[in-house]
């Protein structure tokens, strides 16, 4: 059986002993042996996400969100609204994601495609259906955009939270957000901040790209939005006329460390292995043991 959200979130409320402390993961269902074969290093109930990607059937993704419940931590499946055929769809993978691998917390995304493939367009159109309350799913993330979103302006964006945190907590169930990752601290530091500001008090997993190469990094910012200007690189430790070798998010964590405080509210990491799982599990603990080591 899962533990509750509560006791999952024991710890929420209180600062964290050391940033990278716990942190959660992004895989896709082909990450399943790479997260069996790093399982040991992972702390007991480590949260989890499973991607939806149109590559990967249902099947699948079922099957990577019973390893993770099997290995003993948290699965966190997404939905992606615009990826979703019809309501009998969503209702059969929230069905199996609770009967199969004792789901109890999703993460709802609108989606990439610009024309839904179905009847939901947004993140709010999947809440709204009542489906995910009727499984006593417990909490649903959403994504937060600190650098800024393509189709909305930061008020709208702010907006648009508030709005889906409040239908989340109208329906019983607790809101996490969940940020899109990025390369500039800075800015992460000040939308939290502005967050907070705002009134919007749930927790908040801040999304840090795994160790890759430079050329991968550049890569997944270009598909996902992420401002890799020369100006936000250089915050990060990269230059962009020196593309060769790998790079890893140390200068952005440390920034983190020194940045975040209770003004900032409850506050963890979100890492994006970029299909280098492993690589960033060794990453996390290696940057662990160097701030027990100082």
């Amino acid at each position: 059986m899962s533990t509750s959200y509560a006791q999952i979130h024991k710890n929420w409320d209180r600062e964290p002993a050391y940033i990278t402390e716990g942190f959660s993961l992004e895989i896709t269902a082909k990450d399943v042996d790479s997260l069996r074969a790093c399982a040991r290093q992972l702390p007991e109930q480590t949260p989890i996400a499973v991607t939806f990607l149109p590559g990967e059937s249902l099947d699948a993704r079922i099957k990577a969100a019973c390893a993770i419940r099997e290995l003993g931590f948290e699965p966190m499946p997404h939905f992606s609204a615009r990826r979703l055929e019809n309501s009998d769809s969503l209702k059969l993978m929230l069905e199996r994601m609770v009967k199969e691998a004792d789901v109890r917390r999703c993460f709802a995304i609108a989606g990439d495609p610009s024309t839904p493939e179905g009847p939901f367009s947004e993140t709010a159109s999947l809440i709204e259906t009542g489906y995910f309350e009727a499984m006593n799913i417990q909490a649903i993330g959403i994504a937060g955009h600190p650098q800024g979103h393509p189709n909305m302006s930061d008020e709208e964006c702010f907006s648009v939270l508030e709005k889906k945190c409040q239908m989340i907590l109208q329906r019983n169930m607790k809101p996490l957000i969940v940020t899109q990752f990025g390369f500039d601290p800075d800015a992460f530091l000040a939308w939290t901040r502005e967050l907070r500001l705002r009134g919007i008090d749930a927790p908040v997993r801040i999304g840090v790209p795994g160790p890759t190469s430079i050329q991968s990094l550049l890569k997944f910012a270009a598909r996902c939005g992420v401002s890799a200007s020369a100006s936000v690189m250089s915050k990060y430790g990269i230059s962009l006329s020196k593309l060769i070798g790998n790079a890893g998010p140390d200068r952005m964590v440390d920034a983190f460390a020194k940045g975040f405080n209770q003004e900032h509210g409850r506050v963890r990491l979100h890492f994006y292995p970029f299909g280098g799982l492993q690589k960033t599990v060794a990453w996390v603990n290696q940057y662990t043991q160097k701030i027990h080591n100082t």
